[in-house]
């Protein structure tokens, strides 16, 4: 634990052992996604994919190293014990921070399949990370605004099409589905242009999940829902480097997933794409509960 050292320095010490833990796993990891792309056949598939899953397991497991050496951080987590690591999984939380990410893989690594996360197309260019999605097959988005999608409707098929083929690629291979249904990042600005109705929370969007259950529902044991607090305030990921988050807070619960959701049509249907709103807009009322409950119990431990 390097927590007496000053928190600039913990932070630089930190990103250079994340930078060293992930040029030292891109190597092996760059060179398996090579041999799949030139031989693109269910097979090499089968082979290889389990192998670049064990490669990013242990990025992440690297990446979980230099957290404990460097960050103070006490974590509060309830609800993975008994987790069954087989399977398919589809799984969510609340998005506030960067952050969100290296706590979601640092505390569900191991536990359940690889976590394959949906991202904006643009972070395709981040440098060696985005090749390194690319190598792991996480999909790309585009996202539209809301005038490009009234001005052509058609749009909204491209990233229906871009989910269908990525689940058909994790169908293959036991893995774990994550969704941020908020679509980003909390903030006040956000939360108050949306009238959200939740006091933590922004609106939650079906969207992605009514996809990714169409595409490959029945595959899903069960929806994993995370909710993620941070009790001393949204950090950024720079001041998470430093070690000056004090506390993250985490409760994950196993939830089953109503078997007709996997088979409606959310696009065409509009009863349908109104009983998956109802149900996530129940799911994220609770949260929102969760989270106040949290924050309540730090305010007054009595």
């Amino acid at each position: 634990m390097l927590s007496f050292l000053p928190p600039v320095l913990r932070g630089v010490i930190a990103a250079l052992l994340l930078a060293l833990n992930t040029l030292f796993w891109c190597t092996p990891l760059f060179a398996l996604a090579l041999l799949k792309l030139v031989l693109p056949f269910r097979g090499v598939r089968l082979a290889l994919d389990p192998a670049i899953h064990g490669i990013a397991t242990r990025w992440i497991a690297g990446n979980s190293a230099w957290m404990r050496l460097t960050q103070p951080t006490r974590w509060d987590v309830a609800g993975i014990d008994g987790l069954p690591y087989a399977g398919w999984y589809l799984v969510q939380a609340n998005h506030q921070s960067w952050v969100d990410i290296f706590a979601l893989q640092h505390t569900l690594n191991r536990r359940i399949p690889f976590l394959k996360f949906f991202l904006k197309q643009q972070l395709i260019w981040v440098p060696v990370m985005g090749l390194a999605w690319w190598a792991l097959e996480f999909p790309f988005m585009k996202r539209h605004s809301p005038a490009a999608l009234r001005a052509n409707p058609a749009l909204r098929d491209e990233d229906r099409e871009t989910t269908r083929r990525a689940c058909a690629k994790f169908s293959l291979v036991p893995t774990s589905v994550m969704n941020f249904p908020e679509g980003t990042r909390f903030t006040l600005p956000k939360h108050a242009a949306q009238a959200s109705p939740y006091r933590h929370l922004l609106k939650p969007k079906a969207g992605a999940l009514a996809l990714s259950l169409h595409a490959m529902g029945e595959k899903f044991d069960s929806l994993i829902d995370v909710t993620i607090v941070y009790p001393h305030g949204r950090p950024t990921f720079w001041q998470f480097m430093c070690g000056r988050v004090p506390e993250i807070v985490m409760r994950v619960h196993r939830r089953p997933i109503p078997p007709a959701f996997c088979h409606g049509d959310y696009s065409a249907d509009a009863a349908f794409r109104a009983q998956i709103h109802g149900w996530l807009a129940d799911l994220w009322a609770e949260k929102d509960a969760e989270i106040e409950r949290l924050l309540a119990e730090r305010r007054d431990p009595a």
